[in-house]
């Protein structure tokens, strides 16, 4: 069983910046970070494997936002800059545990099998 746990969502004005970090604990293989924003569907914005040599991005936030991990102490970061109001969101982190994901998979939430409760981000106009 693996726990996630998020945290450093907040408020932000336009432009402004904001590190989010996902604590796990367990085997953490590949691990992403997705969004949901109020009546939209969960959607995929950036993954990571387990040694870093992949990481996946959505189109809306490639050029604002940097994934990165730290496997010696089990997290995952989310730097997210120049943030836009559309950024709006909770955000999740998920995992698939032990189990590998094919690259083609990463971007697909079906495909993490642990996720955490969420962090808030709201980027006011």
């Amino acid at each position: 069983q693996v726990q996630l746990v998020e945290s450093g969502g907040g408020l932000v004005q336009t432009g402004g910046s904001l590190r989010l970090s996902c604590a796990a604990s367990g085997r953490t293989q590949d691990m992403a970070w997705f969004r949901q924003a109020p009546g939209k569907e969960r959607e995929f914005v950036a993954a990571i494997n387990w040694g870093s040599s992949t990481t996946l991005y959505a189109d809306s936030v490639k050029t604002r936002f940097g994934i990165a991990r730290d496997n010696a102490k089990n997290t995952m970061d989310l730097q997210m800059d120049a943030l836009k109001p559309e950024d709006t969101a909770v955000y999740y982190c998920a995992t698939s545990g032990s189990s590998r994901i094919a690259t083609s998979g990463l971007r697909l939430a079906r495909m993490y099998r642990y996720w955490g409760q969420g962090t808030q981000v709201t980027v006011s106009s």
